[in-house]
C-alpha cells in the first residue's frame, strides 16, 4: 500500500474517533445556535469598524478603545455560550490528537520505532525545534 492510501485511511479513522466525532457534534451545535451565531456577526461587525478606524490617517482613539472593549464584552458573551464552551474544549481534543499523531510522524521521519515512539515522552508537539529528543 502506498502513503497516501494510508494516509486516507487514517483520515477515515480519525473521522470515527470519539474525539473527532465529539469535536463534529459541538460544531454542530456552534452552527445551530442562533443566539451565537448572531454574536459572532456582532464581533465581526465590531472587527470591521475597528480596522476602518484604525487603516484611517488620523484614527480616532476614543472610537477604537470604544470598539475594544465592545469586542471585549461580545467576546465574554461569546465564550461564556454553553455550545462554544463545548466547542472550545472539543476543539483542543481535537487538535491535542492531531499534534499527537504528527508528533509520532515526525518521530518516525528521523528513524524512532513506529511501534514504540511516543512524542508525549520528549514533550514533542511535532515541532522539531522545540527540542532535541527526536535526533
Amino acid at each position: 500500500m502506498d502513503i497516501e492510501t494510508l494516509t486516507r485511511q487514517l483520515g477515515a479513522a480519525i473521522q470515527q474517533d470519539e474525539t473527532y466525532l465529539a469535536y463534529a457534534a459541538a460544531k454542530e451545535a456552534n452552527d445551530a445556535d442562533e443566539a451565537l451565531n448572531a454574536l459572532m456577526g456582532k464581533i465581526r461587525l465590531v472587527q470591521l469598524n475597528y480596522q476602518q478606524e484604525a487603516a484611517k490617517e488620523s484614527p480616532d482613539e476614543q472610537k477604537m478603545n470604544e470598539y475594544n472593549r465592545e469586542f471585549q464584552a461580545v467576546y465574554n458573551q461569546i465564550m461564556a455560550n454553553e455550545h462554544m464552551q463545548a466547542f472550545e474544549t472539543a476543539r483542543q481534543a481535537v487538535d491535542d490528537m492531531m499534534n499527537r499523531i504528527t508528533g509520532i510522524l515526525a518521530m518516525c521521519v528521523n528513524g524512532e520505532d513506529p511501534q514504540t515512539c511516543d512524542p508525549a515522552a520528549h514533550n514533542c508537539g511535532g515541532d522539531c525545534g522545540s527540542c532535541g529528543g527526536c535526533h
